[in-house]
């Protein structure tokens, strides 16, 4: 369900030569605020598939997969570290809501409105899902790949992000910092680190899934980080700053569906 940005953290470990140690000299160029640019960032490529038939919902493309009655009530599903329970509701031909609750708290929310002619939907979203329990909110375009089958809900087939519409404030800040052989990434929520340059592993504050980064620099303008969860690499991300200093751009690859995604922030 979770269309938010979540900056996934990540890394392996590195031997650094001499001409690499020289964060501690100077200022980085990493250190700082920066905001993101949803008209410059590039939506995931990630296919999200639904299916809403005879009463039961279905999403395919969910890690876990998800399969549950649309009556409304919350339904136990199990291996999502975010949420344990969700509710999917059927609002009209073209509309459905979806509630996910954690010890019956919400944690999260989509509702899900297809255009009148079918080709397009859009997704507004609320998650929860961090220590401090702040509230992360957007809204998306989504362009339909494939259609459901006879007498499925409008909601079912396979859908793609086109464009991110909106993001709360808190889904488009992020201060970084390097500074004698540790990069510290944090966003305000509360979810943040500060990881040795050396691929040490290191818990992510504020998190909730038990997640651990490590961090590795590629060069001087260039952060690599990884992240793993239960001992497996779940996402690699790269933070690449532009020659003037002035850009961000955040490469990310998720290892666990083969999916890219990418975002452009500028320094405060």
């Amino acid at each position: 369900m979770n269309h938010a940005l979540g900056f996934g953290l990540m890394i392996s470990s590195i031997m650094f030569a001499p001409a690499m140690s020289t964060p501690a000299m100077a200022q980085s160029p990493f250190d700082g605020a920066w905001r993101l640019d949803n008209s410059d960032s590039q939506p995931s490529t990630m296919h999200y598939d639904y299916l809403l038939q005879d009463g039961i919902y279905h999403c395919t493309s969910c890690d876990p997969p998800i399969d549950v009655p649309a009556d409304g009530q919350d339904h136990k599903i199990t291996g999502e570290p975010c949420y344990d329970t969700v509710s999917v509701k059927v609002v009209d031909e073209r509309t459905t809501d979806e509630t996910d609750k954690r010890n019956g708290k919400i944690v999260g929310t989509l509702r899900m409105t297809v255009s009148a002619d079918g080709k397009a939907a859009t997704e507004e979203w609320t998650e929860s899902c961090n220590a401090k329990g702040d509230i992360v909110a957007g809204q998306d375009i989504m362009g339909r790949l494939g259609v459901g089958p006879s007498r499925s809900h409008a909601i079912s087939g396979s859908w793609k992000i086109l464009k991110r519409l909106k993001r709360s404030e808190n889904a488009l800040m992020i201060t970084m910092k390097l500074v004698d052989h540790e990069f510290t990434f944090a966003d305000p929520t509360g979810q943040g680190y500060t990881a040795k340059l050396d691929g040490t592993e290191t818990p992510i504050k504020g998190d909730i899934s038990g997640a651990l980064v490590s961090v590795k620099l590629i060069n001087e303008r260039t952060i690599e980080e990884t992240v793993k969860h239960e001992g497996k690499v779940n996402q690699v991300t790269r933070f690449v700053i532009s020659a003037d200093g002035k850009v961000l751009t955040i490469f990310q690859e998720n290892r666990s569906n083969g999916t890219t995604r990418q975002f452009v922030a500028h320094k405060q």
